[in-house]
């Protein structure tokens, strides 16, 4: 028996490669589906399960294309509602995994088919848990999810079921079971997860807010839903796009790899309502871009961020990207169900350059010499950070407008006056400015190097509870 964690950091999610007699399984697959495909070839195993924990949110699951390529099952638990042939099994039932067996247990409150998967060696001993988004270390999943789907299952009523789910289901199993949840730290499937990937149920139980003994039903909902942060938009087009079915993504490859010369990108650009995303880091994009385009860089959380803040998966997208790393964006796009990319600028900014067209800047100031400008008159600051972030540190009197927020609260930014915008490191403000660039807003500075940078400058003034002043 063998148990492979397949971890994508950008999403913080955990895909699972299952082998026993040569035959394996895979739980929860991304969208490139060829690590999956190797790893069985490397061990001449044969795929017969895609095991599905439910119908993801943060990402497009690569079940409909894998089946496809291998003819394995699609399995959900119950509840389950696809637009593709699929296999829904019952609560208890069992599979057949070489001389392994994998008993469903049916955990709703994450969604209604959420489920977890529950692995038996030859012996019939418990071995591990493949948990999807019911239970993560260090915490449960969001019961909030699903209503974008389905306004009658409010974050109260999934909360209630996912308690039952935890007390009936996985508190009653032998402390020895390994947990192998579908996220880790940074996904936004969960309120407070934990760096480690993957635990034993016992330490959970000693250690998970969630399990913790003599919680209450009404207690457990109260924590569990307290704080939830509004999830990032695109989250019900990926739901669509896992129980429907979606175009293959060999097509979405090939389509987004058409390399465009400079005059055919212009041309693409006047012609279609295509969306100019950069996925160059931050400070090469500042020193010189296409006019219009906006900035995610690919060497931050990239899917997230292109999801969070291309909300509408349709919108056609021109890529610039450093040259060889086209096809790692096509691919990170496509895991968040963006697959409109109608090509790419080859050769990069330079090609663009040295062709003669035009380029736009970002204004960029060290926090230096920040320190010396707000010394002699008062500055626009605003800090683009989450609002925890914020609220544990930030600068005296800056303004503060997470990034996820742009949409919603941009009309607070006065387009007359100068702003000088800061996130942690720099990646999250360059995204911001080059959004707002793009919509006409001139005066924004980018602030080199963020907050860390401010903060190890010991020029200003840093608070925890009241809202930039030069410190003198």
């Amino acid at each position: 028996m063998l148990i492979e964690q397949i971890y994508t950091g950008c999403l913080a999610q955990g895909a699972y490669y299952i082998e026993c007699n040569g035959e394996a399984a895979i739980v929860d697959p991304l969208r490139d589906t060829a690590p999956y495909l190797q790893r069985a070839y490397n061990s001449g195993a044969i795929i017969k399960y895609i095991l599905e924990t439910h119908f993801h949110a943060d990402f497009v699951s690569g079940h409909v294309d894998l089946s496809r390529q291998t003819g394995a099952e699609i399995i959900y638990g119950p509840n389950a509602q696809a637009d593709f042939p699929f296999r829904s099994v019952q609560d208890g039932e069992e599979l057949i995994l070489g001389h392994c067996r994998i008993r469903l247990l049916h955990t709703p409150g994450h969604t209604m088919e959420s489920s977890c998967y529950l692995l038996k060696d030859e012996h019939g001993i418990d071995r591990a848990l493949f948990t999807g988004d019911t239970l993560f270390v260090g915490d449960v999943g969001r019961p909030d999810l699903a209503q974008a789907i389905d306004p009658q299952l409010t974050p109260q009523k999934l909360a209630g079921l996912l308690f039952d789910s935890l007390q009936n289901k996985i508190l009653p199993l032998h402390d020895s079971i390994m947990v192998y949840p579908g996220h880790g730290a940074g996904s936004a499937c969960g309120k407070n997860l934990g760096e480690q990937r993957y635990d034993t149920l016992g330490h959970q139980k000693r250690n998970n807010y969630a399990l913790r003994p003599g919680l209450t039903k009404e207690r457990f909902i109260k924590d569990v839903t307290a704080g939830l942060t509004p999830p990032p938009g695109y989250f019900p087009a990926n739901v669509i796009m896992n129980k429907k079915g979606y175009t293959s993504f060999e097509k979405v490859l090939s389509r987004g790899r058409k390399a465009l010369s400079p005059a055919a990108f212009e041309t693409a650009i006047r012609e279609t309502t295509a969306l100019i995303l950069d996925t160059r880091p931050a400070k090469e994009f500042r020193d010189g871009f296409i006019p219009g385009s906006i900035n995610i860089g690919i060497d931050g959380n990239f899917a997230p961020w292109a999801g969070a803040m291309i909300p509408d998966v349709r919108q056609p997208i021109l890529l610039v990207a450093d040259p060889g790393r086209e096809e790692e964006a096509i691919t990170r796009l496509a895991r968040v169900g963006i697959d409109n990319c109608l090509g790419y600028l080859s050769g990069g900014v330079e090609v663009w350059e040295n062709a003669g067209k035009e380029l736009d800047y970002i204004d960029s100031v060290s926090a230096l010499e920040l320190s010396e400008i707000v010394h002699r008159t008062p500055a626009n600051i605003l800090d683009v950070r989450r609002l925890g972030e914020y609220e544990h540190e930030h600068v005296l009197d800056a303004m503060n407008m997470p990034l996820d927020e742009i949409n919603e609260e941009m009309s607070r930014i006065d387009p007359r006056k100068t702003w000088y915008v800061y996130c942690a490191g720099g990646y999250r403000s360059m995204i911001f400015i080059s959004i707002l660039r793009a919509r006409g807003y001139r005066n924004l500075i980018d602030i080199a190097d963020g907050y860390s940078a401010i903060k190890n400058s010991r020029k200003f003034c840093i608070t925890n509870d009241t809202p930039l002043k030069h410190k003198p």
